[in-house]
């Protein structure tokens, strides 16, 4: 019998490999906008992130969103992700 591998995905926030299931993914997609992934097949760059403020935060701090979608991301949109985060974390 095989083991699965388990795909693993780095955090923006902490950078520590971790299992995709347990990580929140983000995703910049060709129209420009960005958004939680909440099902994992949205179209678009993916970039993930641990399901905490801390996280996020570091994250934001680092500009690590910049970086993994090469362009500037408005404040707006760090607004709407920190909701989203902290609705998932509730469902969690």
């Amino acid at each position: 019998m095989k083991n699965k591998k388990i795909p693993l995905r780095k955090c923006l926030g902490c950078n520590e490999m971790k299992p995709k299931k347990e990580l929140l993914r983000v995703v910049h997609n060709s129209q420009g906008s960005i958004s939680v992934d909440t099902i994992g097949r949205a179209q678009g760059r993916g970039a993930y992130i641990c399901n905490s403020k801390e996280c996020f935060d570091k994250a934001k701090k680092t500009k690590a969103f910049n970086r993994a979608f090469q362009s500037n991301i408005p404040e707006e949109i760090y607004e709407d992700l920190i909701k989203e985060l902290v609705i998932n974390e509730y469902k969690n």
